[in-house]
């Protein structure tokens, strides 16, 4: 069991209607307030009047407009320049993982003199950051209970992973009535970007046994309960637990003690969307089962045995290597049940840049160091096997 160091302050307040308390956690940090958000969802499902009623006694700038994929020119660059100028005291994230990683790197950027890409990149760490509330509508990225975001700068293809403890949210408000409107297909997608956030903890030289339960729990509750969601989108209980697994599947807690693995699928898949703005969840999606198939050896056998046993239920009395292959047919299944496209064409990546994307990985991403390293040629096997 490896050493750590671990802290998670962030408050979670969940249920039904907890948003209720938004005016006292708020006011307890500022009163100059920047709302950020992405599209249109928040206003049809009527939260966005309510949020502004609740705050109609603090002072709002507005930000709408955020991507997935969030992008830093424009929203990172714009986030930052309207706290500077509105002396921005606390920044109120309503939306999904996207918004809230947005609003992670703008909460940094403004107070920071120089260019924010320097903190992105880790250049130069961040001395302060503005504090941050959010009130989630998609269960997938777990960035609510979590310090870091992943942010795009279009003109390099470079999708970075920012991570720093001051970026955890002071509080995350968590109604799973708010996920009822997500569609079908980011539904999908948040669940297969949960269970790769497990999987990649999962995955590793060294864990335990208390860790591997967790893993486990967490993959078996996200798949019956995404099930049940796609089937009747207002089944509360599914969608809570779904929140909930998505919640814990990114902040640490099902890994510690645990070597790293690298988080190699997702050092993969940033590539993806870096260069084709393709929904992460279903990048990663595709990627999973080719990887576990590239990494399948005598070596990792013992570890794709146990994933197959306890997560899918593979009689154990088969052989390893049969049960092995069970398990990532069995994850590729799935994965094609819930009506997300198993193949990198379907989403529109072909052949043509696949070499200039296994170079970007490979030089960029540090998969030299994961639970099985990958060179760029394995990186370029993985996604030719992916088209």
């Amino acid at each position: 069991m490896q050493n750590f160091d671990y802290m998670t302050p962030t408050r979670l307040v969940f249920g039904e209607n907890v948003i209720e308390k938004l005016p006292e956690v708020m006011g307890a940090i500022g009163r100059r307030v920047l709302l950020t958000y992405g599209g249109g969802s928040i206003k049809k499902i009527g939260l966005y009047d309510r949020v502004k009623e609740l705050l109609k006694d603090f002072e709002i700038t507005e930000l709408p407009g955020i991507q997935p994929n969030p992008k830093y020119d424009p929203s990172v660059l714009e986030g930052v320049r309207l706290c500077k100028e509105n002396d921005i005291e606390v920044i109120l994230s309503v939306g999904g993982g996207s918004v809230l990683d947005c609003s992670k790197a703008i909460a940094a950027g403004a107070k920071y003199d120089g260019d924010p890409w320097d903190l992105i990149s880790y250049k130069v760490k961040a001395q302060a950051a503005v504090p941050i509330v959010d009130i989630l509508t998609l269960a997938a990225t777990g960035s609510e209970y979590d310090c870091g975001g992943v942010i795009s700068r279009t003109e390099t293809n470079d999708k970075i992973g920012y991570m720093d403890p001051l970026l955890f949210p002071v509080c995350s408000f968590l109604d799973p009535r708010y996920t009822f409107t997500v569609s079908k297909k980011q539904t999908a997608a948040g669940c297969a970007d949960a269970m790769n956030h497990i999987i990649e903890q999962y995955f590793c030289e060294d864990s335990t046994l208390l860790n591997d339960g967790f893993c486990e729990a967490g993959l078996k509750s996200l798949m019956v309960n995404t099930r049940a969601c796609l089937k009747n989108p207002e089944d509360y209980r599914a969608r809570a637990e779904m929140m909930f697994a998505c919640t814990l599947g990114c902040n640490g807690i099902y890994s510690l003690g645990n070597s790293d693995s690298g988080w190699p699928c997702h050092g993969i898949e940033h590539a993806l969307s870096g260069y084709y703005d393709i929904t992460h969840g279903e990048g990663l999606a595709i990627i999973t089962p080719r990887w576990m198939e590239h990494i399948l050896s005598e070596r990792t056998l013992e570890r794709f045995v146990k994933y197959g046993i306890n997560v899918f239920n593979i009689d154990p009395s088969l052989p390893k290597m049969e049960i092995a292959r069970k398990a990532i047919e069995s994850t590729y299944a799935f994965f094609e049940e819930i009506g997300i496209p198993m193949h990198l064409r379907q989403v529109g990546i072909g052949e043509e840049r696949i070499g200039e994307m296994a170079h970007h990985i490979a030089v960029n991403e540090g998969l030299e160091n994961a639970y099985v390293p990958l060179t760029e040629k394995d990186i370029r096997e993985i996604l030719v096997a992916s088209l």
